[in-house]
């Protein structure tokens, strides 16, 4: 049985160099915790453990790394078929993969841009489908930052929504990543946001960037989240409505009270947040205003 998880819950990443923080938090300092399956399947020993213990106390999300979904190699069968069993033996409540890529012959270890065309679209969305198949569950995928641009076709608001209708599955919304990316490719983010899809968006996440310079951000997860980011998310619910939210930070951890007040913040900007119908017809907010 898969757990669920309220709409307003907000979430920290599990982290190994977070673990002794996260197993000795107080009740309630979390709604639930999200781990990438790549990094754990399998694991045994003291790591194994901990994570047995922090998903029989806490509801776990899972966010992937390595499908690499826009890639033209097959997907890799035998990875789909243990993701499935650890998404089902920790009740994973939901998930999510990237909207890129990440091999070639072999394993790039990063999280490479799609060329935004009705050629990508159809290729993406029918490896989705076959993910969402060999899984037994629909799942998430997130809009991702990228700093080279590929061939555009389209706008990438337009790619998103395209794959997200023809494949049939749910929406990760970072919110970072839609200010990084405004800022980097000089568009609108709220416009973006708002252009997103409010009827599949599952959940939001969002983080901190570097400030390389006025016009290049870079996309983190290593420092605390920025104002524009917070102002962002709290459009994002006027928009769209409350989801579970993750705070993700994968490096330069500071004191886990530090990390509790940003999820703190997180909670009482759902607090705040008003009703939103499923397809978003009562959103306050538009693009331009």
């Amino acid at each position: 049985m898969t757990s669920t998880l309220s709409a307003a819950s907000a979430g920290l990443g599990l982290r190994r160099a977070l673990l002794g923080a996260l197993q000795d938090a107080p009740a309630g300092a979390f709604d639930f915790l999200e781990c990438a399956p790549d990094n754990w399947i399998g694991i045994g020993g003291r790591y194994g453990a901990a994570l047995e213990q922090l998903s029989a106390r806490h509801p776990l999300t899972c966010h992937g790394l390595s499908l690499s979904l826009g890639g033209i190699a097959p997907l890799d069968e035998t990875f789909l078929a243990r993701t499935r069993r650890f998404l089902d033996q920790h009740h994973v409540a939901l998930y999510s993969e990237h909207l890129s890529y990440c091999t070639d012959d072999g394993h790039l270890y990063d999280l490479m841009p799609i060329p935004f065309t009705e050629e990508a679209v159809h290729h993406v969305a029918a490896r989705i489908a076959r993910v969402q198949d060999a899984l037994g569950r629909r799942i998430a995928v997130e809009n991702v930052s990228y700093y080279a641009a590929p061939y555009q076709a389209m706008a990438e608001v337009d790619f998103v929504n395209a794959v997200l209708s023809e494949a049939d599955c749910d929406l990760l919304l970072d919110v970072n990543n839609i200010h990084v990316n405004a800022i980097n490719h000089g568009y609108d983010a709220l416009d973006f946001l708002v252009r997103m899809p409010t009827s599949r968006i599952a959940s939001y996440h969002i983080a901190g960037h570097y400030d390389e310079a006025d016009d290049l951000k870079v996309d983190t997860h290593g420092a605390p989240v920025k104002e524009a980011v917070w102002s962002l998310l709290e459009a994002a619910y006027r928009v769209h409505g409350v989801h579970p939210t993750l705070l993700e930070r994968d490096f330069n951890f500071p004191p886990l009270p530090v990390l509790l007040a940003e999820v703190e913040r997180i909670r009482a900007l759902q607090r705040m947040a008003p009703e939103v119908s499923a397809d978003g017809s009562a959103s306050p907010l538009s693009a331009h205003g």
